[in-house]
Formats: structure tokens, C-alpha cells, sequence
């Protein structure tokens, strides 16, 4: 999506440059800081969506807007085959149980018409009394936890990077220490302290250049629409408005038509712009700026790493789209009149609140994790992720701990392009001091044209650490205010697998969590000698073609229908 969006930036600078309705109106003052510009490479939370099925179109270049519930062989689509299955292997038969599915996101909407009915309540705990009814520490969490808010109903909204919070760290110590006479361990942190300072300076200094860019462009188009609604004498220009701009006389209004219908051709709305650039002003602002600390507002110890019970009930929180568009995929109510279906039937929602518009904090994971597993959680999903952990031990500790209670949890590979067996990518299945979590299955992106995109451009790949792909392109899903929209990134792919297990444990609960992971790698759908391009950063100036089966453990796309058809005989050979 966002080479889409520089593309149309590009061009859009262009126009700007060669003049026209670009100057017709007063530009909008600049909303921008001068603080710290933050990287804009896009973490699933930042997906710049389509349009929505009322208006998208199926063409060469765009699926039908369900394509990853339909079938390759039927459809030509790789999708997850879970129309097929509910309609032939799972037909007129009911789930044997309820599976629960925790969701570790920026919070959930559950209040949505399609999330509702699957929410997950905490029999023991009698909502808004303020009395922690079940003694787990944590009062009212009737239907979930927030790890980022406090009992007066404070919520972290923004908040940093991770390489931010370290690059203060080590910076506050360096200014606070003689580094003359340092110990060995000494030098070893003051180098380390350089690598940081570069990483972050190189990354903001580069941000500020993209900024400039997103700002233009969303001022050009922000003129472009006060001009044509006065010259049209129009509330709100829509679509059809422009098309009938289309070889008109005057050029101020050609010139309109050509900027707005360039940036639709890119299957990007003014208000899909006016989005990301709120979204990009967010991270100049905040998570790339060193002075700005939110964490006050938690009132936890935040050094004390063995704390527990911090936060408030309020699983909604400040922004809850991205897990609300997660909870969708994995779970919206099926058989209705509604607008989507989740892929697995018989499931309870259960949101935790650990994701802030910024990077998580390991604490806040950890307690995440450990919070879901306590609570009865049969599987985790976890749709993020950062390059930074500097107290990766209290969360595979916490890891461990879910894993030895044999909770399946899934996680998002990542959207940076990179090869996570030799980059870092957080929290992960490999521990600190060798071994592994048994119970976590690591996932790539796919996208549903197989010729062209299998591999989606954005996602992380990984011979080893990424087990499996799944569909992450182009995935229409709740958001919140009974809203749909399209993102795209892996986190959309893990709910898929997440989905995947929930079907199963629910119709199977003869498996075990280890056996539903065995049954979804093995029975994923191989597509290990297909040429594909494999992702590129934006520091790769050639395309490399390779072949799927080199980007992760298994070269598969994960299956419903495979996967139901495969623990239907593992159980019939058991008898």
C-alpha cells in the first residue's frame, strides 16, 4: 500500500512543481512538529486501506474483496479454503466446544455487531464494581485487560520506539558518566551506545525528507478539494463529482481531475491520504521523539519488571481499529446478514491491551501474555512486533510459561521486508539461552495473485523463523463504529492461522495444541517451487527472484480445508 502511495507522492510533486489548482486556495498551516520525524516503514497498525465492497471493483489488479475465505482451485485465488470446508467437511455439523482466543492488540471494539455475540466474559468477576472478585489482581477485567491505562480510566494512546527509549537511556548515562574511564564492560555499552545514535539519527533524518513528502501531498489534495467544492458548490467532492471534470475548458479544473484520479488509480482516497498523514504527523511527534516519556499516565513501577495487576478494564481504549480488524478475521460472527465472516465459528474474544500507536513495552507483553494464559486462553494472537527488546527475558519467561500450559501462540512476522533469521524481530519463539517455545507457529503474508504477488512486498520471510504464510493483502475486515475497511500486513495473516487453530480445536478438541500446530504446517498448501520477487527494503535497488520455498520452513500457504481434512484422518487412524 505504501508503494502505491510514494509512487502517487512522486508524481503528485511533480504536478505541484508544473503549478496549477495546487495555489488556487490557502495551504492548511502545518500540523508537524519539529521534533524527531519518525520511520514511516509500515508496521501492520499503519495499513493504508482500499475502498470499501461498495465500490471495489474487481479487475486484473484487484481480488474480490473475500478472496482469502475462497479457494485456489475454484476461485484462483490462494485463499484459506474456508467457504469450501464450511460448506462440505464441516456441513450441518456443530463445533464440540468453545475455543478462546486472546488477543493482544491496541484493543478491541466489541461493542461491533460482528464481535459482540463471540465476546469473552470472566465468569468470576462482576463488571464495574470495583472489587476484584476472582483475587487475580486485576479489578473488573469482566472482559479483558488493558496493560495501558489506570484505574481512573487514563490511557496510553501514543507512545515511542523502542530504539527511542534505549537511545534516551544510554544517552542519559553517557552525559552522567566520565567515558574515559570505563570499564570494559564499560566500552562494550558506550559502543553500543554509537550503533544506537546511528540507527536512530539515520532513521529520523530520513523520516523528516518522507514527511515533507506526505505533507505536500496531502496539502496539494487538501487545496485541490477546498477548490472544487467551492467551484462545484458541493459539501463533499465524491468520485463521481471528479470523473465529470474529465476535458473540461478550464484548467484548474483538468488539473483537478488529474491529481484526484491519479491517487484513485492507486486505489488511494483523499481521505486514505489525510489518514496517513495524521498517521505520519503521530510518529514525528511521538515516537521518535526522545523527550516525549507517556508512561506516567500507567503509574505502574515501570522498573520493577515482576510487577503485575497495573491497568484498567477498558479494553476499547484511545484507537482499537487494528485489533478490532484482527478480532474480525479470526472470529465475526458466520450465518448472519452481516457483513463478513470470521473464520472459525465457536469462538470467545478475549482482548488484552498492550499495543500503543508506538512500539509495545516488554513488561506490558509479558504480562499480556501471561495474563491470557491464566485466564484460560487456548490460543494468542500477537499481530506485532518491534526490532528492540531490551528485557527479552521477562517475556520468554512469559512465553514459557504459556507454552508449558500448551497455549498455541501466533505472531505476525513483521512488515519490513527482511529476513528475520538474520534480522531482529520481537517477541519471538527463540529464546535468549537456546530452545525454543513448542507451541508457536511464526507468519508470513500472502497476497492472492499467484503470478504476480504470492509473497507479499512487505513481509518478513524466514528459511527458519517463519514457519508459514497466510493471506495478508488486501484483507477486508471490522473496524470500529460497526465499520469495515481493507488493510493489509502480517498482521492480518496471523488471525488467518489463528482462525485456522480455533476451527480446529473446535471441532476436534481430541488435539492437542501441538497437533493442531503439526496439522496446520503440514497440511498448508505448497507452493515451495513457485518463482516469486522477494521482498525488498527500500535500501535494495534490484528485484531478486527466489523461489517460495526458500522464505520459510514449510513454502506453504495455510489451509482450512487441508488442515480439517488432515485431523479427520489423523483421528480416524487413532480408532
Amino acid at each position: 500500500m505504501l508503494t502505491r502511495f510514494w509512487r502517487a507522492a512522486a508524481v503528485l510533486l511533480l504536478v505541484v512543481v508544473l503549478g496549477g489548482c495546487a495555489s488556487t486556495a490557502p495551504s492548511e498551516p502545518d500540523a508537524a512538529t519539529s521534533e524527531p520525524a519518525a520511520d514511516i516503514a509500515p508496521p501492520p497498525r499503519l495499513a493504508v486501506p482500499v475502498p470499501t465492497p461498495d465500490t471495489f471493483a474487481v479487475t486484473p489488479e484487484r481480488p474480490p474483496y473475500a478472496w482469502f475465505h475462497m479457494d485456489a482451485e475454484a476461485n484462483g485465488h490462494p485463499g484459506l479454503s474456508t467457504h469450501r470446508v464450511h460448506t462440505t467437511l464441516l456441513a450441518n455439523r456443530a463445533p464440540q466446544q468453545t475455543v478462546t482466543v486472546a488477543i493482544i492488540d491496541s484493543g478491541v471494539d466489541m461493542e461491533h455487531d460482528e464481535l459482540a455475540p463471540q465476546r469473552w466474559e470472566n465468569e468470576d468477576e462482576t463488571p464495574e464494581n470495583d472489587v476484584d472478585d476472582d483475587a487475580n489482581k486485576y479489578v473488573d477485567d469482566a472482559y479483558g485487560w488493558s496493560f495501558l491505562g489506570n484505574p481512573s480510566g487514563e490511557n496510553v494512546n501514543h507512545d515511542t520506539y523502542e530504539v527511542t527509549r534505549l537511545y534516551r537511556t544510554y544517552r542519559t548515562w553517557v552525559a552522567s558518566t566520565d567515558t574515559t574511564r570505563l570499564s570494559p564492560a564499560g566500552r562494550d555499552s558506550l559502543d553500543y551506545f554509537y550503533t544506537l545514535r546511528n540507527d536512530f539519527e539515520e532513521e529520523r533524518d530520513e523520516a523528516k525528507q518522507q514527511l515533507s513528502n506526505v505533507r505536500n501531498a496531502h496539502n496539494t489534495v487538501q487545496n485541490v478539494l477546498r477548490f472544487l467544492r467551492n467551484e462545484l458548490n458541493v459539501d463533499e467532492v465524491t468520485p463521481a463529482d471528479v470523473a465529470r471534470l474529465e476535458k473540461r475548458e478550464d484548467p484548474r479544473l483538468q488539473q483537478a481531475y488529474d491529481i484526484l484520479t491519479f491517487f484513485y488509480d492507486q486505489d488511494l482516497t483523499p481521505s486514505d491520504i489525510e489518514q496517513f498523514y495524521d498517521q505520519v504527523s503521530a510518529q514525528v511527534e511521538y515516537g521518535y521523539n526522545p523527550d516525549f516519556e507517556p508512561r506516567s499516565v500507567v503509574g505502574d513501577t515501570y522498573s520493577d519488571f515482576t510487577e503485575q495487576g497495573y491497568g484498567n478494564s477498558d479494553v476499547h481504549g484511545p484507537d482499537p481499529g487494528h485489533g478490532t480488524h484482527v478480532a474480525g478475521i479470526i472470529g465475526a460472527a458466520r450465518d448472519t446478514t452481516l457483513r463478513i465472516d470470521g473464520v472459525a465459528p465457536a469462538v470467545r474474544l478475549m482482548p488484552v491491551r498492550a499495543v500503543p500507536d508506538g512500539d509495545e513495552r516488554d513488561k506490558d507483553v509479558a504480562n499480556a501474555i501471561r495474563y491470557a494464559a491464566n485466564n484460560g486462553a487456548d490460543i494468542i494472537n500477537m499481530s506485532f512486533g518491534k526490532g528492540y527488546s531490551p528485557q527479552k527475558e521477562i517475556v520468554d519467561d512469559a512465553v514459557r510459561y504459556a507454552d508449558s500450559l500448551g497455549v498455541l501462540m501466533v505472531h505476525a512476522a513483521g512488515n519490513s521486508a527482511q529476513d528475520i533469521d538474520t534480522e531482529d524481530n520481537f517477541p519471538t519463539a527463540h529464546y535468549n539461552d537456546g530452545g525454543r517455545a513448542t507451541h508457536w507457529i511464526e507468519v508470513g503474508a500472502s497476497g492472492w495473485d499467484v503470478e504476480n504477488e504470492l509473497v507479499a512486498s512487505f513481509s518478513n520471510y524466514g528459511a527458519e523463523r517463519v514457519d508459514v504464510f497466510a493471506p495478508g493483502v488486501d484483507i477486508y475486515s471490522s473496524t470500529t463504529g460497526n465499520e469495515y475497511r481493507f488493510n493489509s500486513g502480517t498482521s492480518m495473516a496471523a488471525p488467518m492461522v489463528s482462525g485456522v487453530a480455533a476451527l480446529l480445536m473446535a471441532y476436534y478438541p481430541e488435539l492437542s495444541a501441538q497437533e493442531v500446530r503439526e496439522i496446520i504446517l503440514e497440511s498448508a498448501v505448497s507452493y515451495a517451487d513457485e518463482q516469486v520477487t522477494r521482498p525488498m527494503t527500500d535500501q535494495e535497488a534490484e528485484a531478486t527472484q527466489v523461489r517460495f520455498g526458500t522464505l520459510s520452513s514449510t513454502g506453504s500457504i495455510v489451509n482450512a480445508y487441508e488442515a480439517v481434512r488432515m485431523a479427520e484422518e489423523r483421528l480416524q487412524a487413532r480408532e
